[in-house]
């Protein structure tokens, strides 16, 4: 769910930087995690990284290229660096029609078949950004199993590229904004009111299991369990059509026989691949693995 670069930041506009500045930091940033910058979007760059050279008191942006491939702490810069270009905008039960399909159909079904084979289900939500996918998809099972929950062996494991958006997903306290799609009676059953904030209760988080994770790392990729259900909504859009082959490829090795793929309403695998069957629903594609 991990929204990349969907909106500007003013700050730090008195660092101005230059073509040759853009190339450089705009290739090490691919070459770090797949995320490409156009061209067009090199004001992107400017305005989100002149905060990082004001606070690390850095005359330009060559400076600041220098100190992420050399200096003695540029993995911890690494970390600051794909927290500031990535924008995490999301929220609860997002796309509702979409949510429904998968509810309906391909939970269903997964969840019939996984019935008769040791009850065993996992799901991986690649770009889970502060949690709210991956808990959604956590109470949607809540919903259908019900007080069955506790005799399946579930697992959901959520990925994301920045630390930060993790650390505030494991918090799971969230404000009212992120639940303004979420029906009020599925609200009201997982959250407790504190200090004007909503807290996720204890049986929705147990069955998320969160971790950072960089899409193009294929050994990382590797280590994630096999699925029965992969989501990343919204995130490969922000891709080249290497890094996608390369990730939709990713998903495609770790889904089970006869998986499924569900990605933003807005993406398609079009022209990236033809591994995975398109299933048609009203409002919604989804892609399956062939058994």
């Amino acid at each position: 769910m991990s929204s990349l670069f969907s909106k500007s930041i003013s700050l730090g506009k008195e660092h101005k930087i230059s073509d040759s500045e853009f190339t450089n930091l705009r290739d090490f940033i691919y070459a770090q995690c797949g995320i490409y910058v156009a061209d067009n979007r090199k004001y992107l760059l400017e305005n989100r990284l002149g905060n990082r050279l004001k606070k690390l008191n850095l005359k330009n942006f060559d400076e600041y290229y220098n100190l992420l491939r050399f200096d003695v702490g540029k993995a911890q810069e690494m970390k600051k660096l794909f927290e500031v270009i990535t924008t995490n905008e999301t929220s609860f039960y997002r796309n509702p029609p979409q949510l429904d399909v998968f509810q309906n159909e391909v939970l269903n079904e997964v969840v019939s078949k996984a019935r008769h084979q040791g009850k065993k289900l996992r799901i991986w939500s690649a770009g889970c950004s502060t949690g709210e996918e991956p808990y959604t998809i956590s109470m949607i099972i809540h919903e259908m199993l019900k007080k069955e929950v506790p005799t399946w062996d579930i697992r959901i494991t959520a990925n994301d590229l920045s630390e930060r958006v993790l650390e505030s997903a494991r918090r799971a306290v969230y404000n009212d904004y992120t639940l303004r799609t979420t029906p009020k009676d599925v609200a009201d059953r997982y959250f407790e009111l504190e200090s004007g904030q909503n807290r996720l209760n204890q049986e929705v988080k147990r069955l998320v299991s969160f971790g950072q994770i960089n899409l193009k790392d294929r050994i990382q990729v590797k280590r994630v369990p096999r699925s029965q259900i992969v989501f990343c909504r919204n995130v490969i859009i922000y891709f080249d059509d290497e890094m996608k082959k390369q990730v939709i490829s990713a998903f495609y090795d770790n889904l089970l026989p006869g998986g499924y793929l569900v990605i933003g309403h807005s993406e398609s695998l079009h022209n990236i691949t033809r591994a995975f069957k398109p299933i048609h629903y009203p409002g919604s594609i989804i892609y399956k693995k062939e058994e």
